[in-house]
């Protein structure tokens, strides 16, 4: 069974343990009483004491519908996780001297990356005596750059790291993932009213039998 660590985050009524709370809530002036009468006028309202700030001095509690208050926040954790984007870092490679067919190739793969909402990692890889090109290897990351203009704006220009030389691109317009799934729990939703159902009438069955001479049989 799934945990629900909403709930687990409140305490409500006679789990308040503290001797007194400042209490708030709709049309109600915001006081500081003894816990037992912030209880007993909850009850009265036809509300729950639920603690939302258990380290204040003292504790504010809020005079509100327990199942409404967590459906509330619920629908708030959601609205929140619905606007986030994730952002996943693709990397580049390339050599000091790629060739114009891999280096239209790996072009053609960041800006498909970076029009889904992704950053990025561009370097050029020195191996060995390679190095000596690495003027040429900035050169091709600016021409990168450029050539994706559209797509995206330097983040950081090109740094030389050990035989790496490395520059991030980020996208112009993050873009929300697809992938992106709620994480719906009825639990904590309201609960609907119950539909009353009329009591259906038994339905009459006709007689498909030979009617018998002398007896009358309804339509």
């Amino acid at each position: 069974m799934k945990k629900n660590n909403l709930k687990s985050q409140y305490r409500v009524n006679e789990q308040i343990r503290v001797h007194e709370v400042r209490i708030v809530g709709d049309d109600i002036e915001s006081q500081v009483l003894p816990t037992r009468d912030a209880i007993h006028l909850a009850e009265q309202k036809g509300v729950d004491l639920v603690e939302i700030s258990p380290n204040a001095d003292p504790p504010v509690c809020r005079l509100i519908d327990y199942s409404k208050f967590i459906y509330q926040q619920k629908k708030r954790q959601k609205e929140m996780k619905a606007k986030q984007v994730k952002v996943e870092v693709k990397e580049i490679r390339f050599g000091p001297q790629t060739d114009d067919h891999d280096y239209n190739f790996k072009l053609k793969h960041a800006q498909g990356f970076l029009s889904d909402g992704d950053k990025v990692k561009a370097y050029v890889f020195f191996r060995g005596r390679s190095i000596l090109f690495k003027e040429q290897g900035e050169v091709l990351l600016l021409r990168f750059a450029q050539d994706l203009e559209e797509y995206g704006k330097v983040e950081s220009m090109p740094v030389l790291e050990g035989k790496r030389m490395t520059m991030f691109i980020a996208p112009k317009k993050v873009a929300p993932k697809k992938d992106v799934a709620l994480d719906d729990d009825d639990d904590d939703e309201l609960p609907e009213e119950p539909i009353r159902k009329k009591p259906q009438q038994k339905e009459r069955k006709e007689y498909t039998g030979p009617k018998v001479e002398g007896e009358d049989w309804d339509d």
